[in-house]
């Protein structure tokens, strides 16, 4: 392949950018300042590496009682998977949660390490809780910051990982040493990063999760863009009719008095002319906050926009977190009263799949950046170009989803002690599940599978799968002993729902990790076959009819022997019954 040798020293062309200053400037440490940190010394220009941000971190804990710090797991390459916590009471904070703990708030960053506003903030917010009065964050809340999700990915650091970001010099690489998007890995739970963030998730049981990332995509006026589960698409509509009108409104308040200018996600209809429309569909649970949502944890996606100049969204994301500590200490009880309405409503009828609507679901307003268009000679095609100068707000269509596939809520699932890697799993998730002692005789209900489909590339080490699922049979089924028995009447219920039905966007099955009913192993000779078949044909009409209209409407199978005698194998009695059959079985209400 012939490659162009971009010079070492420029950077991909970005828009112009508007000259910025806000008052949260005055939290950048002073020069003289012993506790200033590696970004506040370069401007922002630079990150520290993984190593120089634990020593950052260890001095803190060194220095101040208040904060203290711990190993939670270990990444693809080995290095230190790390949690800092903030509080007043350790002792507390390291307990199980219950209704008079101070309210806990989990922050992860670095889940796409070249997206890393979120590292820098919290050091500044660390370090001021610790020793520049910001304590008071702690009367009523502790404080759980990652601050590198995936440190693999953090140290593959290079100046052209992030061609649509601006700053900082070096960034990190999007995927994990195994090449996982972890940020796409909630529910299958490949990476040993996603499992022990989902482990430590459990052991703390937090009342608010906020993800950290920077966007890609277009241009507009906000800096700090963040969203969670839309209500119409929720599966906890308590929680985030809380963080719509509690959390958004408290938030973006006080970030714009830092002087910012917060705003929704912002999802185009088209890149290039977000005029005719923004997306806000429904999530799937593969996203941290489409995840959040099915397991009742309230949580927010926070996206800063990757051409605002990284100073201005590192303090933006410190505004963003020193309001969230603040508000989860003063509001909790409401924040859990909601909670627990979610994690005991257990909905009728839970929806499966989800359609893009065609019609607008309502208007927004939106403050754009000013564009043009102008003929590539590469693309052959007009290409936006971004201008930098701030337009009127408009009023834009904003277009979401319908509900597509639902089914009557199940009392369970039998999960075959066969299939490993779910049963595997449910634990690593902590959802709820029996294992059978003996073997099980029980009626359920199971899918035969129809017109297969394997997606066309590999994604995140994966081919996934696809199928008609709207087959149900009734049948008598043994499991045997260390089979589980999974209840949906629990906390985690919807999630175990959304994970153990095929259909599910983000199911095991969609994932391709339950797929031995794929492949049928046994087969006839065509000279035991051929005789059966021309038997089958001469005594039953209705088969007869059949075929015949198999030969008229496809060619290519009529002129194939085998995948004609095929044909007859699978209406013999010879056939493998459990082809196509998915393993586990809904246990009805």
């Amino acid at each position: 392949m012939t490659s162009y040798s971009w010079p070492a020293d420029r950077r991909a062309p970005l828009p112009p950018v508007q000259p910025w200053t806000g008052r949260s400037e005055t939290l950048i440490a002073a020069g003289d300042d012993p506790h200033r940190l590696p970004a506040e010394a370069s401007d922002f220009a630079t990150t520290p590496t993984y190593e120089e941000t634990l020593a950052v971190l260890r001095a803190i804990c060194a220095q101040s009682p208040l904060v203290r710090m711990r190993e939670y797991g270990r990444s693809a390459e080995g290095r230190p998977l790390t949690l800092v916590i903030a509080s007043r009471d350790h002792e507390a904070a390291a307990a199980p949660r219950t209704s008079a703990s101070a309210a806990r708030v989990l922050t992860e960053c670095g889940i796409h390490p070249g997206e890393i506003d979120g590292k820098d903030a919290g050091l500044m917010l660390v370090r001021d809780i610790a020793f520049h009065g910001r304590d008071a964050l702690l009367d009523g809340c502790d404080w759980y910051f990652v601050p590198v999700l995936n440190p693999d990915g953090h140290e593959r650091r290079s100046a052209f990982s992030r061609p649509n970001q601006r700053g900082p010099e070096l960034q990190g690489w999007r995927a994990s040493a195994q090449g996982l998007n972890l940020n796409r890995d909630f529910v299958k739970a490949d990476g040993p990063e996603m499992r022990a963030i989902l482990a430590l998730i459990g052991e703390i049981d937090p009342d608010l999760y906020v993800d950290m990332h920077v966007t890609d995509g277009l241009d507009y006026q906000y800096d700090i863009t963040y969203g969670f589960q839309d209500v119409p698409y929720s599966a906890s509509p308590a929680i985030s009719a809380w963080l719509e009108g509690t959390y958004r409104p408290t938030v973006s308040a006080s970030m714009k008095g830092w002087g910012h200018i917060p705003g929704p996600l912002i999802l185009a209809a088209d890149d290039r002319r977000p005029e005719l429309g923004l997306m806000l569909p429904a999530f799937p649970p593969r996203f941290s906050h489409g995840y959040g949502d099915m397991r009742h944890l309230a949580t927010v996606l926070v996206e800063n926009h990757s051409l605002k100049p990284v100073k201005q969204r590192v303090l933006g994301t410190y505004a963003l977190l020193e309001a969230t500590l603040a508000l989860a200490g003063g509001d909790i009880a409401a924040l859990r009263t909601a909670t627990e309405a979610d994690r005991t409503r257990h909905a009728a009828r839970p929806i499966l799949t989800w359609d893009m609507a065609e019609a607008p679901v309502r208007n927004v307003t939106f403050h754009p950046i000013a564009s043009d268009f102008y003929a590539s000679p590469a693309s052959g095609a007009q290409e936006v170009r971004w201008l930098g100068t701030p337009l009127p707000p408009v009023e834009v269509p904003l277009f979401g989803s319908q509900p597509a596939i639902t089914i009557a809520r199940p009392r369970g699932y039998w999960v075959p002690v066969s299939e490993t890697a779910v049963i595997e799993r449910l634990r690593l998730h902590g959802i709820a599940h029996d294992i059978a002692a003996g073997p099980v005789e029980v009626e359920v209900a199971m899918i035969r599978l129809a017109d297969l489909t394997l997606a066309p590339r590999v994604s995140e080490r994966r081919v996934a799968l696809a199928a008609d699922c709207s087959t149900v049979e009734t049948r008598r089924e043994t499991f045997p002993a260390g089979s589980a028995y999974v209840p949906t009447d629990q906390p985690l219920g919807d999630l175990a729902i959304h994970m153990l039905e095929p259909a599910c966007a983000d199911s095991l099955f969609r994932q391709g990790m339950i797929a031995g009913m794929l492949d049928p192993v046994e087969y006839m000779e065509a000279y035991v076959i051929a005789p059966m078949a021309d038997e089958m044909l001469a005594t039953d009409p209705d088969l007869r009819a059949a075929f015949e209209v198999r030969l008229a409407a496809d060619p290519a199978f009529a002129a194939d022997p085998m995948a004609r005698l095929h044909w007859f194998y699978l209406r013999s009695p010879y056939r493998d019954e459990r082809h196509m059959l998915y393993p586990i079985g809904r246990v009805a209400a």
